[in-house]
């Protein structure tokens, strides 16, 4: 048994906590803020509750994998999911409207010529459909398999596991372009080029520098569907909290980490704002590439190999 430290306490972060308890470790997570779920927050007044993170849940699987995983309860059993529709509505600039519904293909296109104009539809889902080579190539080494710890391996193995993306379609070109560039080129109006920028932008990245590769997130959404969570997104972050306590992974609230420690070249543990040092055997950091920076330089480097995910 291990004794793992886990900084911060965002979904991603959780999840690792849980799956490390289920496996025998002694996992403790370090929370700058005064509670968990990181983005998926929320906001009360007047007796009035409100997420103040992502309203809809995309890829549900990938949750229930993870409470298959770390106990008994199911997803479902443990909130409600509702799966939505319509999953959204657009109002473009020149004042044209459209709902599009819920995992419904040939909904959507139809959904695109009467707004739009006719071929509309069919444009939209011909590059919608060619993004599916992006989902296939990303699918197992993001969402179903571990990240190889011994890049050694890689070499025996005598062949790449994750084979990268012909260059065709989408990728044809040595540089690919960026989702704006491949909105206005091959989309061919304005509206539906915004409705394809939109689902980058509620990602939180930028058409103009997001690569073509990002017309992914309207494939997942279109393929997998949009869920609600009953009672609000921040309800997932409260089961996801609770499925961590209930394998007695400990949360420590209130606690920044600003370095992680280092002993022989590998994460010995987190040194907090209070300047307490906690050890630990492994340190998994759920937090963002600037944090990681600035509290561990030497991880983005070769001095000091990050710990298994």
């Amino acid at each position: 048994m291990a004794r793992i430290a886990v900084i911060g306490a965002g979904m991603g972060a959780m999840a690792a906590a849980a799956r490390l308890a289920v496996a025998g470790h002694r996992v403790t997570v370090y929370e700058r803020a005064a509670t968990h779920g990181g983005g998926v927050g929320r906001m009360t007044r007047d007796g009035f509750a409100f997420d103040t993170g992502p309203g809809l849940l995309h890829l549900p699987a990938v949750y229930r994998d993870l409470f298959v995983k770390t106990g008994k309860e199911s997803l479902e059993q443990s909130l409600g999911l509702v799966q939505v529709d319509p999953a959204s509505a657009h109002v473009f600039a020149d004042g044209t409207s459209v709902a599009l519904p819920n995992a419904s293909r040939a909904g959507v296109v139809q959904a695109l010529d009467e707004a739009v104009g006719a071929g509309a539809g069919e444009r939209w889902s011909e590059l919608v459909n060619r993004a599916r080579a992006v989902w296939d190539a990303t699918r197992r080494p993001l969402l179903e398999e571990p990240l190889l710890a011994d890049p050694e391996y890689l070499e025996a193995l005598g062949h790449d596991p994750y084979p990268g993306l012909r260059k065709r379609g989408l990728f044809r070109r040595s540089t690919p372009p960026v989702l704006a560039a491949v909105a206005e080129r091959e989309l061919k109006d304005p509206r539906l080029a915004a409705l394809l920028e939109s689902h980058a932008l509620a990602y939180g990245l930028d058409p103009r520098t997001a690569p073509a590769s990002a017309a992914v997130l309207p494939y997942m959404e279109q393929t997998f569907g949009s869920w609600y969570v009953r009672g609000g997104m921040r309800g997932l972050a409260d089961a996801v909290y609770e499925r961590c306590r209930k394998r007695r992974v400990e949360f420590v609230f209130g606690a920044e980490v600003v370095a992680v420690a280092e002993k022989d070249g590998r994460a010995a543990g987190v040194e907090l704002a209070d300047g307490r040092v906690d050890e630990a055997d492994t340190v998994v950091a759920g937090v963002s590439p600037g944090v990681l920076r600035r509290i561990a330089p030497a991880a983005c480097g070769p001095a000091v190999r990050p710990g298994p995910p």
